[in-house]
């Protein structure tokens, strides 16, 4: 299969669900590109976007936003494009049919982007929800017969609705397959309108063959030492960890506290850990890489993930983290949140608590810390959970099948 992947932006270091679908599906002998509007804010990347030669299968759509640079570049790749593909030029700037995307151009650039790799495509894959109108579009545009299918990652069908409300209503009449990575979000798809003949659930998977499993355990007197990966935006509900924390140092509890992630949030969350006087035992280090990550992950004897519903309405999918903190041996608190039950096992293989609860979050965290033992056994059987139904290698398979079911129908 020829696939498209269609991105707002690429590499980015947080999304490596993306990454792993891309070189997944190269693996299954397919022909992937990718599609991006921009590169990702970081300069780091995963070492598999050099190993698969990302680069040379990534195409950047960027739109400038000076609107007279536009309007000089759009007229060169009219001139250039025109005599070989003056249909599809035309169409993407039919302003009549297609409205602001077009009158902005966005539609020239996406559709230039995709004919210089042959424009014709089996699979248009929109890696969120925001990105199905487009998909639509160009495949008018190209009068193509791509098959159309929709990831749905959280925000897409939470904060984005509310700010657009029937935004998808196109999208649910054209697209082929939409793939909510939890029941949760399908639950929301289905709410909206989307026919639930069109919905499987598909989780995003980690390859559990790159986390070492290590059991967890601690020498007497040793801190234990508490992680969290996230961007620093409130959904993530970090405010609230660090909060649970400061409550259990002040009691005289040992620990060592690390936050992995960049964001808006982050000025005001070092602000909060110097007001509390926490400094030395809880320190924000900055957005790292996948291998970064790895070898955080292996130091520490604890995941945190304190996901919560953020006053815009945005919500999580299942966060990859907590995968991949699991797959490693690590027990994990989280919260009710959105999919999240789905993945972790209240008092199997973590401990969850109700969102914005730093009260609660204290109290997990000092259960695991006087009862050592309760980790090594949810850190086995949170091993197990990955591997049985969050490995990619598998999930990845499914997804082939799930393409070649679509472009098998009529």
């Amino acid at each position: 299969m020829k696939i498209a992947f269609l991105a707002s932006a690429f590499p980015t270091v947080s999304e490596t669900f993306v990454l792993n679908q891309i070189v997944g599906l190269i693996d299954l002998g397919h022909d992937v590109h990718i599609f991006a509007g921009k590169a990702g804010g970081s300069g780091k990347v995963h070492s598999l976007y050099k190993a698969y030669n990302l680069p040379g299968k990534t195409s950047y759509y960027g739109i400038p936003q000076n609107k007279i640079v536009r309007i000089l570049k759009a007229i060169l790749l009219i001139m250039q494009y025109a005599p070989t593909h003056y249909r599809a030029i035309f169409r993407s700037l039919n302003i009549f049919r297609y409205g602001m995307p077009a009158l902005s151009l966005s539609l020239l650039f996406m559709s230039i982007a995709l004919l210089r790799k042959g424009g014709s495509f089996d699979v248009l894959y929109c890696q969120f929800g925001t990105l199905g109108p487009s998909a639509v579009s160009l495949r008018k545009i190209n009068r193509s017969k791509s098959k159309i299918a929709v990831s749905i990652r959280g925000y897409d069908v939470t904060t984005y609705l509310e700010a657009h409300p029937g935004f998808y209503r196109s999208v649910f009449r054209e697209a082929d397959l939409f793939l909510p990575v939890c029941e949760f979000l399908k639950g929301r798809l289905i709410q909206e309108g989307c026919e639930e003949k069109k919905i499987v659930v598909h989780y995003d998977g980690i390859d559990c063959s790159k986390f070492e499993y290590l059991p967890r355990g601690r020498a007497s007197g040793e801190p234990i030492r508490v992680l969290t990966i996230a961007r620093l935006v409130e959904k993530k509900g970090v405010a609230f960890a660090i909060e649970a924390v400061a409550r259990l140092l002040s009691i005289g509890e040992q620990i060592d506290y690390t936050i992995a992630g960049d964001g808006v949030l982050r000025e005001q969350l070092q602000q909060m850990i110097e007001r509390l006087g926490i400094e030395g035992q809880v320190r924000l280090v900055g957005a790292k890489t996948h291998e970064e990550v790895n070898e955080l992950l292996a130091q520490s004897h604890v995941l945190m993930a304190p996901s919560l519903t953020a006053a815009s309405g945005d919500q999580e999918g299942i966060p990859n983290v907590l995968k991949e903190a699991m797959a490693s041996g690590l027990p994990v608190i989280s919260t009710f949140h959105s999919g999240i039950p789905e993945l972790v096992h209240d008092g199997v293989s973590g401990l969850l608590v109700p969102e914005r609860d730093a009260v609660s979050l204290a109290d997990a965290l000092a259960y695991l810390i006087r009862h050592p033992e309760v980790c090594k056994a949810m850190g086995q059987a949170g091993r197990r959970q990955v591997e049985q139904k969050f490995d990619t290698n598998s999930l990845n398979k499914k997804l082939e099948e799930l393409y070649m079911g679509i472009l098998r129908e009529a």
